[in-house]
């Protein structure tokens, strides 16, 4: 099967390779890639004989994928992975050999300026991965208490500045409104040097990641035949900490077993052609019921 390259170059993949041998992809069997992006793991499916259902919240891929000659046996699906189960059965895909979510951002969300993911470029304070949700980040900015700005900062980005952080944006607030990602990100590079770990904590309740993870995870289980394997990519501890749990979970419950004693981690030469490989650890689950 031939890939359209305009598709793939939408999002890079990370840990392509290790997460598809670790799927065990056989010819005719279905998959289910709970999070499409560019389509990079769905592709490797294809080619390998499998059939698969994308999933993804973001409008803008599902449209990117369909534009460029959407390729047999892909089933495409719009919806949160939260929902998944329903998703699956609504397509068909109601019993699968595999299941990838690839987490965090794609590089489209990222390098899109309007969406307002990244810290590093100006644009709106957006960081909707469905755009269709009605709270951004700008909201948050605007009616957070310094309290609760604080215990998100905390929470959800692990800031050690995040009470400073939380006064600055305060106080600017007070002067003049917050509304893109540079006026937000001088104000916590004043307190805290970078604001990686602060856009990652708004950006986290925006899209109500961690909940939508937890939730996702036991659906997923359930939708595997047996020796059917769930294969997650985590881009920070957060995430990584609830795959590892749910697996542990998973495995004293005499679901299957953890195949990954530690996650898998991008080669040095991964990570130096992709920088955002960085921080990827892959986990893989067995089912074995």
């Amino acid at each position: 099967m031939s890939v359209n390259r305009t598709m793939s170059n939408f999002h890079k993949s990370v840990l392509l390779k290790e997460t598809i041998d670790g799927l065990r992809v056989e010819k005719n069997k279905k998959y289910i890639d709970a999070t499409l992006g560019g389509g990079g793991h769905s592709f490797e499916i294809l080619r390998l004989g499998g059939e698969a259902l994308g999933i993804d919240v973001d409008k803008e891929a599902i449209e990117h994928i369909e534009k460029n000659k959407k390729p047999e046996n892909l089933t495409i699906a719009r919806g949160n992975f939260r929902d998944i189960d329903k998703i699956a059965r609504s397509n068909n895909f109601d019993k699968v050999a595999g299941i990838i979510f690839d987490l965090g951002v794609s590089s489209h969300q990222i390098d899109s300026v309007e969406r307002g993911f990244s810290f590093q470029n100006e644009g709106p304070l957006d960081m909707r991965m469905d755009q269709e949700l009605g709270v951004r980040a700008l909201d948050l900015i605007k009616v957070l208490t310094k309290r609760e700005l604080y215990e998100i900062f905390t929470k959800f980005g692990e800031e050690s500045r995040a009470w400073a952080v939380s006064q600055a944006i305060v106080s600017a607030r007070s002067i003049k409104p917050i509304e893109t990602t540079k006026d937000l990100a001088k104000i916590v590079f004043n307190i805290a040097g970078q604001s990686k770990r602060i856009f990652q904590a708004l950006r986290i309740i925006v899209n109500d990641e961690l909940n939508s993870i937890m939730q996702a995870l036991p659906k997923a289980l359930e939708l595997l035949e047996k020796n059917g394997r769930l294969c997650v990519i985590s881009f920070h501890s957060l995430e990584d900490r609830i795959v590892k749990r749910k697996f542990i979970e998973f495995e004293e419950k005499d679901m299957g077993k953890i195949i990954t004693e530690k996650p898998i981690v991008p080669s040095i030469e991964e990570s130096k052609v992709n920088k955002r490989a960085k921080s990827a650890r892959l986990r893989i689950f067995e089912k074995l019921i």
